[in-house]
């Protein structure tokens, strides 16, 4: 780790050095005197001269500087009169030479562009390029208007969706309102819809910090795949549900419990979300349902009612039980487990919650008089008792797809396409519809269903995860300290949900990998985008300074880089690299874009602007620039403190 810090400080260095280096070449071509080529300010820690020039390291190596004779005059000195000086020479003079150390940052990323594409792209994760939804906020507008995981997003207002960044970037940038357009898709029937919503940007749920926008859409779409990590084995927690199950290295969960899988958090919320997986019957069709389990105290039950399910607790022999803590459907049964009506909750929010105003799916609409049950997960009753027995475990059913082929690389802009066409809808439907059947199908084409699992809590596990269960503890000894009583009430609670979420013990699970691999132009315009983006939104007050990085996050994001591959830091480096050449042309004074305007201004007006006026432009711009990146740099070591010591 160290050393990757030592290697991204020497990354950042070295794109300073090429910059002043493209101002060193051109002010010695046009005749200039350069006096001092330094990398880093303040003392130097090593320095020699070479051809008149002193070249020196300073102890601090952020930035860097050349100096050439004239720029800093004695008092009442006119730098115009130096004839080998900076201002000695034509105002086209130093327009190049202002102009070179941009241009060599540019050319360098361009080199590295190109470079990247020889080399053949970088190795990412699906999620980073699809278009694809992988989970939508269920309190968000667009989940309201029923944009649901497996939908596509095309765009933000006019930006067209370019990857997973933008799910933060533009609703950070583009104001109080953000328009989304899309695609509703119907994988089955191999249908798309187009949709246009401009819905409102709101605090990210899942960030921490308030100042984070969103416009609902959390996360993209990616694969999960259980495969080994590299070369090495990759083995299911012990006592993990999934260990009998038929799971194998290269599976990807498909599908669990009537719904295509798109992300882990949609997985995650089909694990949590206490419904049961019913086969009914309805009117001689064969339906599947997600249904609501809840505690027999949560339901308004008349004596008669409550005599029932009495007598079915002791047909199921779960006689050990207190009868209000059974898990029931909300749903009055005849003892054929056929629906008679519906029953009344005691809590309204506990109604809402069981049936919410917005269901996730079709599948979650409520059952009708006459429906009668035949299954709960996929396995076969007759009576409502042998229901209410079934109904006291949490179990879910899997679709794997089984194919080598999803462990291959395919190219980013084909990732989509090739996710809609690999998976054999017609095979899933036709597994999914037998689910409950006397004569389930268990395997069709590349897809299989697994066997019934039954999840555990994430406190189940401890013994086997170590780091988490040490972490647990960590957290709950720092609660404890918390003063304000409501705050630690409020936090320990948080971390219980966090100890009883629900899982299937797969220690880690993949995305399928994409080779990215743009033309040089292409990437360079797609920064050049960015960079654009981002000032215009700086400007207009849409996104606060605090979210850019300085250079300890520069340093950091170069780390993170190495952590990954060469090819990874390659791109970091001309990312940057283009950066700072775009950034240093700004038309700002003390950067080199304000010295081409003053030496512009000079061209046409035929004037020269006097020392003493340039000096009050400089001064000022130069004072807002240091505090600005001590802003930066401020914002930078608070991130990196929060990522260390969470709150």
């Amino acid at each position: 780790m160290i050393l990757s810090i030592i290697l991204a400080l020497l990354c950042l260095s070295f794109l300073i050095f090429i910059h002043e280096l493209g101002h060193y070449f051109m002010a010695r071509r046009v005749g200039m005197r350069v006096e001092t080529f330094a990398i880093g300010f303040g003392r130097p820690i090593y320095s020699w001269v070479r051809n008149g020039v002193k070249w020196q390291i300073g102890w601090l190596p952020f930035g860097g500087y050349v100096r050439i004779k004239g720029q800093e005059t004695e008092e009442g000195g006119d730098p115009y009169e130096i004839p080998d000086g900076f201002f000695g020479k034509s105002p086209w003079d130093r327009i190049k030479v202002a102009f070179a150390g941009p241009f060599m940052n540019i050319a360098f990323a361009l080199l590295i562009f190109g470079l990247l594409y020889a080399l053949g792209g970088r190795e990412k994760n699906f999620s980073e390029f699809t278009h694809k939804i992988g989970w939508v906020d269920p309190k968000s507008q667009l989940y309201q208007a029923g944009i649901r995981p497996g939908d596509e997003i095309t765009a933000y207002g006019s930006s067209a969706y370019s990857g997973i960044k933008d799910h933060l970037y533009m609703p950070m940038t583009q104001g109080d309102e953000i328009q989304v357009l899309g695609n509703k898709v119907n994988y089955f029937k191999k249908e798309k819809e187009p949709f246009k919503l401009s819905v409102k940007t709101y605090p990210n749920p899942l960030a921490s910090d308030k100042g984070i926008l969103t416009s609902g859409i959390v996360d993209s779409a990616h694969y999960i795949i259980y495969n080994k990590i590299g070369d090495k084995e990759n083995p299911l927690l012990t006592g993990s549900p999934l260990e009998n199950s038929g799971l194998q290295y290269g599976d990807r969960i498909l599908w669990a419990d009537g719904e295509v899988i798109f992300s882990l958090r949609q997985l995650n919320k089909i694990l949590n979300d206490d419904r049961v997986y019913l086969t009914i019957e309805r009117q001689g069709k064969i339906l599947h349902k997600r249904v609501p389990r809840v505690e027999v105290q949560e339901l308004k039950l008349d004596p008669e009612i409550r005599d029932e399910l009495s007598d079915w607790q002791h047909e199921a022999n779960l006689k050990s039980l207190k009868l209000n803590m059974l898990y029931a459907l909300p749903y009055n049964l005849n003892n054929e487990a056929v629906i008679e009506k519906e029953l009344k909750f005691i809590d309204r929010d506990t109604e809402e919650e069981a049936f919410p105003r917005h269901p996730f799916s079709d599948s979650e609409a409520p059952l009708l008089v006459g429906d009668k049950i035949i299954a709960v997960n996929g396995e076969r009753i007759r009576f409502s008792y042998e229901l209410l027995k079934l109904l006291q475990e949490r179990k879910v059913t899997i679709i794997a797809e089984r194919d080598s082929k999803i462990l291959v690389p395919t190219n980013y802009d084909q990732s989509d396409n090739d996710f809609d066409d690999r998976t054999e809808w017609s095979d899933l439907k036709k597994i999914a519809n037998s689910i409950g059947l006397e004569a389930p199908i268990r395997s069709s084409g590349n897809l299989i269903l697994l066997k019934t699992v039954a999840p555990k809590k994430r406190s189940e596990f401890l013994e086997v995860q170590e780091d988490f269960a040490a972490a647990i503890q960590e957290e709950r000894q720092r609660i404890e300290k918390i003063e304000d009583p409501e705050k630690r009430a409020y936090a320990l609670n948080r971390l219980e949900n966090e100890e009883n979420q629900l899982q299937l013990g797969i220690p880690n699970v993949q995305d399928r990998k994409v080779t990215y691999n743009p033309g040089p132009i292409e990437l360079f315009k797609g920064i050049i985008g960015e960079i654009y983006r981002t000032l215009y939104a700086l400007l207009s007050g849409n996104l606060s300074p605090k979210w850019m990085s300085g250079p300890v996050g520069i340093v950091q994001v170069v780390h993170e880089g190495f952590m990954v591959s060469l090819k990874e830091v390659l791109y970091w480096i001309g990312f940057i690299s283009l950066n700072l050449g775009v950034i240093n042309l700004l038309p700002i004074p003390v950067l080199d874009g304000g010295t081409i305007v003053f030496a512009l201004y000079e061209m046409v007006s035929g004037k020269r602007i006097k020392p003493k006026t340039m000096e009050k432009l400089i001064i000022p711009f130069g004072i807002l620039i240091i505090g600005f990146f001590i802003f930066l740099t401020y914002h930078d070591l608070a991130r990196v403190f929060k990522n260390i010591f969470p709150e």
